[in-house]
Order: structure tokens, then C-alpha cells, then sequence
């Protein structure tokens, strides 16, 4: 039975909600693994598309305090399993054969950022904020470079990357990684809606697009997401690294190496 979210399926809509609000619905390796088991039972079900949300003020806070703080133990083979976790939630979403819709109810950081965003489709409400602020804790933003840069384009990931900066729906919008920005009463509405008029359309047809779109990029993503990988768990060997980390959980600012 999962525990840091529900998944409802009623008829041809299956709803997976993130259900850790106390904790800002961050990602543990627990959620991981039962977000692709919730996908891997939707896929298998009568269902023809997914709506992803949060539950409570925000859709996911990126990673959970406890799991960061147990990083700081691991070796290299466990950074870099770990690492790998991480993708295949990340290339599972991106992949996925049926339609994902995103209602993004809240902030989605880091991690959060990029689930919400690599959906085929992202709804956001106004107060939504947005940010891959890995460099501001001493991480690589490596797994998800791969896929905002095929969103958005290089330069403007580029910024986005480098200066870890938090932006609004309406950015994202503007950016082209938020389809619609939608009043918070009406996210789910609009969300079902979108999910109504994808159910419309022949199912033989969206799987194959979708199948179309997947076969384009997957040896090329696949390619990226090993050099991701390795460079996910190298950095967690660095001073800066550590230092980040250890100011983040402690909650100071990081004193970086010269």
C-alpha cells in the first residue's frame, strides 16, 4: 500500500496526488518507487491518461531532507545507484506511452521542478513557483539538463541552470515549460477537461505519436543520461559539495571552497 501518495482511477483517468504535505511532498526513494509503480499500474490499466498533482500548498519541494542528509554516508556505488534512481523516474515520465498531465498546485523546486515540467503537458496555478536551484547547494542540476534543454533551448536553460534563480508560472509560461497558468479553484477542472479532450482522440493514434516522439530522442537521451549519472554521483565526493549540503540542512549560508 503506498504511503507518500494515492493513485485513482476512474475510467479512462487515473490520478496519482503526492501525499507527503507535511513534508512538502519532497521525493524520498520510497516516493520514487512507488511512482513507478503507480505508472507501471496505470500503464497496464484501462486508463488513457494520467493527471499528476500534490496534495496540499505545494506539488514537490524537491528531495527530502532525510534522504539528502543520508547522502553524505554513501560511497561512490551507492551515490551512483541512487543517481540512477532518479533517472529512471525521470526517463519513465518523460517516455511514458499513455498522456501525463502535471497540475502543478504549489512550488515544485529542484526535483520537483523537473517532474512537473517533463509531463507532456503542465498546468500551474499563479502562486506556482519554479527553480533548479541545484548549484545553490553544491549539486549538478545533470538529470535534469537533459530534458530543459530540449524545452526551452540552450540559452535559456543556461540561465535557468547556472543561476538557480526562482521563477514564477507566469516565467514558466513564457518559457514554454508551463502550457497554461490556471486559477487555483480551477486546476483540476481544467486538468480533467484537457484529460477529456486527449480521451477524445484515437488511442491508437496518441500511442503512436507518442511512440514516434520517444523513438527521435531516446538513444540520444539515453547517451545523456549515463553521463548525467556519473556526473550526479561524482560531485557528491567534492568539498563543495559536502559543504553545501551541510549548510543547506543546517540552514546558513554555504562558506565555498577557493
Amino acid at each position: 500500500m503506498p504511503t507518500t501518495l494515492t493513485l485513482s482511477i476512474d475510467a479512462a483517468i487515473a490520478t496519482i496526488t503526492l501525499s507527503r504535505p507535511e513534508k512538502r511532498n519532497a521525493i524520498s526513494p520510497q516516493m520514487i518507487d512507488e511512482l513507478l509503480a503507480a505508472l507501471d499500474e496505470i500503464e497496464s490499466s484501462a486508463a488513457r491518461v494520467v493527471i499528476l498533482t500534490g496534495e496540499g500548498k505545494a506539488f514537490c519541494a524537491g528531495m527530502d531532507l532525510e534522504a539528502l542528509a543520508a547522502l553524505v554516508g554513501f560511497s561512490h556505488e551507492q551515490n551512483l545507484e541512487d543517481s540512477r534512481r532518479m533517472a529512471r523516474l525521470f526517463r519513465r515520465l518523460y517516455f511514458f506511452p499513455k498522456p501525463v498531465i502535471a497540475a502543478v498546485n504549489g512550488a515544485a523546486i529542484a526535483g520537483g521542478t523537473g517532474i512537473a515540467t517533463m509531463c507532456d503537458f503542465t498546468l500551474a496555478i499563479p502562486e506556482a513557483k519554479f527553480g533548479y536551484t541545484e548549484v545553490k547547494v553544491g549539486f549538478v542540476p545533470a538529470l535534469v539538463s537533459i530534458f530543459l534543454r530540449r524545452q526551452i533551448g540552450e540559452k535559456r536553460a543556461r540561465d535557468l541552470l547556472l543561476t538557480g534563480r526562482i521563477f514564477d508560472a507566469a516565467e514558466a509560461h513564457t518559457l514554454g515549460l508551463v502550457n497554461e497558468v490556471v486559477p487555483a479553484e480551477k486546476l483540476m477542472l481544467r486538468a480533467k477537461e484537457l484529460a477529456d479532450s486527449l480521451i477524445a482522440a484515437s488511442p491508437t493514434s496518441l500511442l503512436r505519436t507518442k511512440l514516434l516522439l520517444r523513438r527521435c530522442t531516446e538513444a540520444e537521451i539515453d547517451r545523456e543520461i549515463d553521463l548525467a549519472v556519473q556526473e550526479n554521483a561524482a560531485i557528491r565526493s567534492t568539498a563543495d559539495f559536502k559543504e553545501g549540503l551541510a549548510a543547506f540542512l543546517g540552514k546558513r549560508p554555504p562558506n565555498w571552497s577557493k
